[in-house]
């Protein structure tokens, strides 16, 4: 496909798909343009794989999302920070998600010692995770089952590191309801695990984190 066919299919497909919902629902696009209130904020990996709506089931409007390599949650990027503190003290979303994936480029390059570039500086975060749980970690012989075991380590992590946030915690001392699930998406399957990690409350973490 030449490359001006492969950018015009989207524009063609937009079109396509406006129709159908407007076959659907002829004040469909009316609708969503009244606003968004959504119950979930997602956190994932920029993967091109891992659409959150579609995975989910979820329609327009119904999800918050933000994306980057490996799903992390760094505290100094304020990209990430600006989108939790709108999806938590404006839209009021009740559940954060962060899902990782199995198979994650990032996770897997975090694991070596090539270096690639810029993107050193975003996957030194991620080696962090690794040397927390380097014990675990290198007792794993099979290095595909290490890096599957990484990828739920990870994702593990940073819903901690949503708990830290001020952000998270000042939401939790005004009682509002919100809690923060850790999941991981398998792309050979297409099935969602999640970890059984759940924080809804500052007792969650442990007590150095705790924000008087």
């Amino acid at each position: 496909m030449k490359i001006e066919e492969s950018y015009n299919r989207l524009l063609k497909n937009n079109k396509e798909w406006v129709s159908s919902k407007l076959n659907e629902d002829p004040d469909y696009f009316k609708k969503l343009a009244l606003g968004q209130s959504p119950e979930y904020l997602w956190i994932g990996c920029s993967d091109s794989r891992v659409p959150a709506n579609e995975i989910t089931g979820t329609l327009p409007g119904e999800m918050f999302v933000h994306r980057n390599i490996a799903n992390m949650v760094v505290h100094s990027d304020m990209n990430l920070l600006s989108v939790l503190s709108y999806a938590v003290e404006v839209l009021k979303v009740k559940h954060i998600i962060v899902c990782g994936h199995y198979g994650c480029g990032g996770v897997i390059a975090a694991m070596g010692n090539k270096q690639f570039g810029l993107i050193d500086n975003w996957l030194r975060h991620i080696k962090d995770v690794y040397r927390y749980h380097h014990n675990e970690l290198d007792a794993i012989k099979d290095e595909n089952e290490r890096a599957r075991r990484f990828v739920e380590l990870n994702v593990i992590e940073q819903v901690h590191d949503l708990g830290k946030t001020s952000i998270v915690q000042k939401a939790w001392s005004n009682n509002q309801e919100l809690h923060i699930h850790g999941w991981v998406y398998d792309i050979s399957e297409g099935i969602i695990k999640d970890l059984g990690v759940t924080f809804t409350c500052t007792k969650d973490l442990h007590s150095v984190y705790h924000l008087v």
